[in-house]
């Protein structure tokens, strides 16, 4: 059964051009992860445009076949390096992963 996984992040940045320098950023990384994971079917990233005080910066959505490709992007060496670069620039992280039935 497939898996999506949703993460969004709030973003460093004392100004709000270091703010979008650092959405592109995380973007553009993530970005680079396609064609890389095994299983992993599709990758978005979205920036908020709504800038409301509640709303995160960023939204990645992901598809995997199943839950071991998800369990395999997490360990994947190039995830990993993608995470240990935008460490410092990511200041609050949510997650949410679900099962994704094609049941009509």
């Amino acid at each position: 059964m497939e898996v999506g996984h949703i993460v969004m992040w709030r973003v460093a940045g004392a100004t709000a051009a270091e703010r979008s320098r650092n959405c592109m950023t995380i973007r553009n990384a993530f970005e680079g992860l396609r064609d890389r994971i095994p299983g992993l079917l599709e990758l978005e990233v979205g920036i908020d445009t709504s800038r409301v005080d509640y709303a995160c910066d960023v939204a990645l959505y992901t598809r995997f076949r199943d839950a071991q490709s998800l369990e395999g992007y997490a360990t994947h060496p190039e995830h990993l390096r993608v995470k240990r670069e935008l460490g410092n620039i990511r200041t609050e992280r949510y997650q949410v992963d679900y099962s994704r039935s094609h049941a009509a």
